[in-house]
């Protein structure tokens, strides 16, 4: 665009706005990466997250043997989704999947590997890839350092995109302000909004998704639906707004995610009363609201010394010990007392998953996957649900680019929370990675798209 103040404006630098920024910057485009919030390094989606982002056919699968492809993970999604999915997002983000983890490695110096120590619910493949300590702080320092490497990426913080101007269905300028109130207008052909969905606003939750308002809210705090009231005021549309990832343990009132490892290696969750309540490994989203139905909205996640050891590889287990959320007991008596619960109760609940598990009984829930009974000593933590980030938002094409009824608005690209992404609706077709797949894959996405603009 002759005579722009810059080729690009990036509305957030959370996972989404940092792909974005730098896939624009790698084909030379001069990009002004602005956000919102001072503390962004430590709160955004990104940063709290697992750090696991999930691709069919990658390279790290090839090198473990394992036969995986971006048609199987299309069909997972859909499978998970029941069909709900937007196909032309879940089409676009499970094909480019496996160019993005490689990217991320080759060009950006992201260190990922390949999770195969446990299964997560509902792929059918080891398909998501992390950095070593599995933290999402971590993988967005490394994107972030990234960033700052590039001489055609300028980040301006704190300042917060408001508004976009349109000339003739195309992007011309871009309204901005900062804390103070001073406002600017900037100069551009391209807007990319990556400021992720609404779940910090209890109005847009209350409307959107009331089942699970009354959760804890454990995202990031800018996450206020900035993107969907600039995209409406231009007339773009939206899709999936019920849809979000939830998560049925958050330590309490630690306020530090139990990673849903625990489970997938044999542990299960109770009430205050000692009882198990669900099938647990059908997802740790869909498993939030069920949390929240038991006495006091709180449950009890069990597991043992061997669980215990393999989850010690995260950092947010690692915070969780320090924060001394998981309490010992030597037996079922022991145990029932950390709970508070009827030790018998417990007792009939503790001898009916291990003869499940070895595969005795049925399963009064269904569950079959179990990888091992729990041995004594157990350990407890206490937990509740909470809201992670919402999965709906702008309608977008296979270049993230957002929707005018069925047309392109030219210069206009939505990524990560800010678009609809590829959990259909509700809570229940969240797969593991979703969220970050989303922010990454459509943010590398939406930045290869403007850098083939002229």
């Amino acid at each position: 665009m002759s005579g722009a103040d810059t080729d690009v404006v990036v509305a957030g630098a959370g996972g989404a706005g940092l792909a974005a920024a730098l896939a624009a910057a790698q084909a030379g485009k001069t990009v002004a990466l602005l956000e919102a919030r001072e503390t962004f390094r430590f709160g955004s989606n990104t940063s709290m997250s697992t750090a696991m982002v999930p691709a069919g056919g990658s390279r790290w699968q090839t090198e473990a043997g394992i036969d995986d492809s971006p048609e199987r993970f299309y069909d997972d999604v859909m499978r998970k989704t029941k069909g709900s999915a937007d196909p032309v997002v879940a089409k676009a983000l499970t094909t480019v999947a496996p160019a993005l983890v490689a990217w991320m490695a080759d060009t950006l110096g992201v260190p990922l590997e390949l999770v195969t120590d446990f299964h997560y619910p509902g792929h059918s493949r080891d398909r998501c890839h992390a950095v070593p300590d599995r933290a999402g702080r971590t993988l967005h320092r490394h994107l972030l350092e990234a960033a700052k490497r590039s001489d055609e990426i300028t980040l301006i913080v704190p300042m917060r995109v408001t508004g976009v101007h349109l000339e003739s269905g195309a992007v011309t300028r871009v309204e901005a302000e900062t804390p103070d109130g001073n406002r600017e207008e900037i100069s551009t052909g391209s807007l990319v909004l990556a400021t992720n969905g609404f779940g910090a606003n209890r109005t847009l939750v209350h409307r959107y998704i009331p089942e699970i308002e009354s959760g804890l809210y454990f995202g990031g705090d800018g996450s206020t639906g900035d993107a969907l009231s600039i995209g409406e005021a231009v007339g773009a549309e939206t899709a999936c707004l019920d849809a979000y990832q939830g998560h049925g343990s958050v330590a309490t009132p630690h306020g530090v995610l139990v990673t849903w490892a625990v489970v997938m290696h044999g542990g299960f969750l109770v009430n205050s009363l000692g009882r198990r309540f669900g099938n647990e490994p059908t997802g740790y989203s869909e498993y939030a609201v069920p949390v929240l139905h038991q006495p006091g909205g709180e449950a009890w996640v069990i597991f043992d010394r061997r669980i215990d050891d393999a989850c010690r590889v995260f950092k947010d287990y690692q915070d969780l010990l320090e924060a001394g959320a998981v309490r010992w007991a030597e037996d079922i008596e022991a145990l029932a007392g950390v709970i508070g619960a009827n030790a018998s109760e417990l007792a009939t609940t503790v001898a009916e998953a291990e003869e499940a598990s070895r595969g005795r009984m049925e399963d009064p829930f269904g569950r079959t996957d179990w990888e091992a009974p729990l041995e004594p000593p157990f350990a407890a933590v206490k937990v509740t649900g909470a809201l992670f980030h919402t999965q709906g938002g702008l309608r977008i094409d296979s270049n993230a680019t957002v929707l005018r009824g069925s047309s392109p608005i030219r210069g206009l690209y939505a990524a990560g929370g800010a678009a609809v992404g590829i959990s259909g609706h509700g809570a229940d077709g969240y797969l593991a990675g979703n969220g970050l797949l989303s922010a990454l894959g459509l943010g590398y996405l939406a930045g290869r798209a403007v850098g083939h603009t002229v």
